[in-house]
């Protein structure tokens, strides 16, 4: 069955395509997507043809954070929260697919799979287009709470939840945030739930600045200011520029955490060492999610995140191409990029 499809043919340029779509194996359910969230990561393939160390050799569809309906499902299919899927179930689909069965996944860590693939990262295809075969149990039914652009944006809540668990934030514990993109912005929220008594971020650009203080932030800058005090207990790293490391660095006391969310455009971390070492910091890598998906959902559908709240351009899959270059140009205004495929 053929479909729409919106691929990336190299650096910079979408084409609005045919796809076929791949059968569903045993465990496998066929999603109609509605709407896919543009992600950093996704900006970076866009821009360079690859993220890291993977180069995009062919055409590639692009699209991890997504919801969609299920159209096909064989009887007593189980979803990711072991409930039965259904045809009709709107779900939010997980698109990191673990082996299963390596020692990383044994032990609990299935963002750290070696033999994982994830949909819309070099060679499996993502969610831009109408349908796609997924794993069962990376499909998580969606309550009525939840709206269709919620539940694809269950996907960075997930990486933000996930990040706030490896940074062990205490009640009242002084946290920062550089970079508050919407990955930055949900930790935001995340922050003030989690009971910290002093919440700073760093971001340059001034309407980002503006809906961290309404989400929570109790300060704000454009950039790093030496005078003024800098000892937060944790430190949130979320801006993948060239100098966020630093700045995160910068902004801990000594012993502190600083939690590396973002990926870096030239694939390096950089940091002063001596800064770092004399401090004592604990670097940790946050490598996108584990185990998120129904803590997210009931965020979520308890009104205690608001990711909705983060949307503000919605495009349809024939302006795919506009969608990117307004999310990569960071024009005005410019939070989440949301493309409506059905």
């Amino acid at each position: 069955m053929s479909h729409p499809a919106a691929i990336l043919t190299g650096p910079g340029q979408f084409a609005l395509t045919q796809r076929d779509l791949t059968p569903a194996q045993a465990g496998e359910v066929v999603v109609e997507i509605r709407t896919v969230g543009v992600c950093g990561s996704d900006i970076h393939m866009f821009a360079d043809g690859r993220i890291g160390n993977i180069e995009i050799a062919e055409p590639l569809v692009l699209g991890h954070e997504f919801m969609g309906v299920v159209v096909q499902a064989p009887e007593g299919t189980l979803g990711g929260d072991a409930r039965p899927l259904k045809v009709g179930d709107r779900v939010a689909v997980e698109p990191h697919v673990a082996c299963g069965h390596c020692r990383e996944c044994r032990e609990g860590n299935p963002n750290l799979c070696t033999h994982h693939t994830f949909m819309g990262v070099f060679p499996r295809d993502g969610a831009l287009q109408k349908y796609l075969t997924a794993p069962a149990h990376n499909c998580f039914v969606l309550p009525e709470g939840v709206t269709d652009n919620g539940g694809a944006l269950l996907e960075p809540l997930g990486v933000a939840l996930h990040a706030l668990r490896l940074g062990h934030v205490n009640v009242g514990d002084r946290a920062a945030v550089v970079g508050a993109g919407p990955i930055g912005l949900l930790l935001v929220q995340l922050l003030k739930l989690a009971g910290v008594t002093a919440l700073h971020v760093i971001e340059p650009l001034a309407w980002r600045r503006d809906f961290a203080t309404r989400s929570g932030a109790t300060s704000v800058a454009a950039s790093f200011d030496p005078s003024e005090d800098s000892r937060y207990d944790v430190v949130f790293e979320a801006g993948w520029a060239d100098d966020s490391v630093q700045t995160s660095a910068l902004l801990a006391r000594p012993g502190a955490k600083v939690v590396l969310v973002g990926i870096p455009g030239d694939d390096r971390c950089t940091v002063q060492h001596s800064l770092a070492r004399r401090k004592g910091l604990s670097l940790i890598f946050s490598r996108r999610m584990a185990h998120t998906y129904p803590e997210a959902i009931a965020l979520v559908e308890r009104g205690m995140v608001d990711v909705d709240a983060l949307i503000s351009d919605v495009f349809p899959l024939e302006q795919v191409q506009r969608a990117f270059e307004r999310h990569s140009g960071y024009e005005d205004g410019v939070i989440k990029v949301m493309v409506q495929v059905g």
